[in-house]
């Protein structure tokens, strides 16, 4: 599978990486304020519900994403969890866009050698 900057498959999975994560400091955020300071619970349940599907879609595309790339699932379920831990799902997301870099440039330069 040929995964580049344009393909649409990494494009959805950056875009839900982000979003998931920003919902989710968001989410966190207005918990605290809610929990600790007694402020509206209406942004935890707005931002908690967008959260909760836009985690679901994340979740699916990162798994194809997964798949795909033929990663182990110790490293499917890891990148799936990311969005559930407050900022980790950022540098999730930043590891495996180098991992996929680099796994392209080892697959072209064994076509070169192999051609």
């Amino acid at each position: 599978m040929t995964m580049n900057k344009s393909n649409p498959l990494l494009t959805a999975y950056r875009v839900l990486a982000y979003v998931t994560g920003v919902g989710l400091v968001l989410l966190t955020v207005f918990t605290v304020a809610w929990l600790a300071f007694g402020a509206s619970k209406t942004p935890v349940t707005i931002v908690g519900t967008f959260h909760g599907w836009l985690y679901m879609a994340y979740v699916v595309v990162a798994f194809i994403l997964g798949m795909r790339l033929e990663w182990p699932m110790g490293k499917i379920v890891w990148t799936v969890l990311a969005g559930t831990i407050p900022t980790a799902v950022f540098f999730v997301e930043r590891r495996v866009v180098r991992e996929m870099k680099a796994q392209l440039a080892a697959k072209e330069s064994e076509q070169l050698v192999g051609a």
